[in-house]
């Protein structure tokens, strides 16, 4: 584990900040304390860059989590920053709302240390897989904006990080669509070619043997023919991203939103990211091999 995260802990219970600090340093990170909302605001955007996850408590006086989500979200130095929520008994319509304002990763009360680390685990990778492929966007050329329409051919995860910071230039608010893109080029590799179940994912991430598994898989007889394909068209007012893999498809459905079942999960909620934040429309078409997303000029 890199000793380089700084991991923001926000709760106004000074045993849970000490549990959590004792958790992270353990696991190879490096915790911050802010015992209110304020403190947490103050940190944050005096060191915009600093942070790479935030463990938040939603009950708190002064100013309470979801009113320090908002400040996050609002701020554009910020708020692709990961907030995991921490919860002892939120109701449904609390996770939803949560959701809704852009919280995508919730641990509970008390405090499961596996569980909960494997949450901050995935919340980070994201993080630092969205802002690795931001950085290269903006050192990339500019002179794909004229480019109209292409297909491409993608099998591994390396290969669908260089299509998506070469397509990202050919668009408008190039940052904000890395995200998405992203996730939905993984979901055709990792879940479509080569048929990694959910279940079998939540195990993987637990072992820390994910990416090695895929890396295994595009090797063996079964998957190493298979590529998913990407065809782009700019229209005269949208550019539409059309993916498709040869995996037998799944049931997309269910996906296209966080649930708040799955929301303690440490994955599982890439698409419904991408669909609020990345794309003006998410669409799966059939069997679920095939994804129609579109972002307006």
């Amino acid at each position: 584990m890199e000793k380089s995260h700084n991991v923001l802990i926000v709760d106004d219970e000074i045993l849970n900040l000490n549990i959590l600090s004792e958790y992270l340093e353990d696991a190879g990170y490096r915790p911050v304390k802010a015992t209110d909302g304020v403190e947490a605001c103050r940190l944050l955007e005096e060191s915009p860059d600093r942070f790479s996850a935030v463990l938040l408590d939603q009950m708190m006086p002064e100013m309470n989590g979801m009113e320090v989500l908002k400040r996050i979200k609002d701020n554009p130095g910020l708020n692709m920053l990961p907030v995991i929520f921490q919860t002892a008994k939120a109701s449904k319509e609390d996770i939803r709302e949560g959701l809704q304002a852009g919280a995508y990763y919730y641990v509970t009360k008390p405090f499961d240390e596996e569980a909960m680390l494997a949450v901050i685990k995935t919340a980070i990778e994201d993080f630092q897989r969205y802002r690795s492929l931001q950085a290269e966007v903006r050192q990339a050329t500019q002179t794909l904006t004229l480019m109209r329409e292409g297909t491409f051919y993608f099998r591994t995860l390396e290969e669908s990080n260089n299509l998506v910071t070469l397509l990202a230039n050919a668009c408008p608010q190039a940052g904000n669509l890395v995200m998405g893109l992203s996730e939905l080029m993984v979901n055709a590799v990792e879940h479509g070619n080569l048929g990694i179940t959910y279940d079998e994912k939540s195990k993987l991430n637990e072992q820390g043997q994910w990416f090695a598994e895929v890396r295994k898989r595009l090797t063996l007889p079964e998957y190493e023919n298979r590529y998913a394909t990407l065809e782009f068209i700019r229209g005269s007012d949208e550019v539409r991203f059309l993916i498709k893999d040869q995996g037998d498809g799944f049931q997309w459905e269910e996906f296209m939103d966080v649930s708040p079942e799955r929301v303690f999960d440490s994955h599982g909620r890439g698409i419904a990211m991408a669909k609020m934040l990345s794309f003006k429309n998410v669409e799966y078409k059939g069997k679920g091999n095939e994804v129609l997303a579109i972002i307006n000029l």
